[in-house]
């Protein structure tokens, strides 16, 4: 498991969510692994109390399931869950992406997208796929900036978990390339002014694991409902 760096004033119970949350969306904590409270507890340097509020908290998000005198599971990715979330970032970043088409964004905004892009080349080359999603997440949360939406942006993240467990086990099977093609596609469309390029562009980004769901099923079974 990954220990993330605490929060000044961040409470306890906060933290323990946010450290598992972490941890279950990057795969370090895999589908139905088993999660001890003692070892996180100490892991964390925190009390049991906190740490079965935060499994308290996720399994009411379907991430963990508690098993009465069994302990606390990570749950399998169930592909419905992860579709459900897909389909309803789908819709609103459509939108966002739309409007941001429609604007005279400046040129700085075009460079750091640029420079996300190659930031990505690298973290795929080193093969490090929590880097790839967080700047494949920051790429898009720029955008969400742009179009003035970023609360919106935090409401669909808190969403997308069941999405991202999906994404991250997806990186490990598809081509890194399809991302990177998919990110200067996108730029370009912004650059351009083209709202319809940037929804026909954005669904087929949103949409790549559907062509690798053999494989993933292939190669991991076990971290899928049945």
């Amino acid at each position: 498991m990954k220990i993330l760096e605490r929060f000044p004033g961040e409470n306890a119970r906060s933290y323990a969510i946010r450290v598992l949350r972490s941890n279950i969306i990057s795969l370090q904590l895999p589908p139905g692994s088993i999660v001890s409270e003692n070892e996180i507890s100490s892991a964390l340097n925190l009390s049991r109390t906190p740490i079965r509020e935060a499994l308290i908290e996720l399994s009411r998000n379907q991430l963990v399931e508690i098993l009465p005198q069994r302990g606390s599971y990570v749950t399998k990715i169930n592909f419905d869950l992860a579709e459900e979330s897909r389909f309803l970032r789908c819709v609103v970043e459509t939108a966002v992406f739309r409007q941001a088409a429609q604007m005279n964004l400046e040129e700085s905004f075009f460079r750091e997208m640029k420079d996300n892009t190659e930031q990505l080349k690298l973290a795929y080359s080193a093969g490090d796929g929590e880097r790839a999603l967080n700047l494949d997440n920051s790429f898009h949360k720029m955008v969400y900036s742009a179009a003035g939406k970023l609360w919106t942006f935090g409401i669909v993240q808190e969403q997308m978990v069941h999405f991202d467990r999906l994404r991250s086990l997806n990186i490990r099977v598809d081509e890194p390339a399809h991302t990177i093609k998919d990110h200067e596609e996108l730029q370009y469309a912004l650059e351009k002014h083209d709202p319809d390029l940037c929804e026909y562009l954005l669904n087929r980004h949103l949409t790549r694991h559907q062509l690798v769901k053999a494989a993933l099923l292939e190669r991991y079974p076990d971290y899928f409902v049945k």
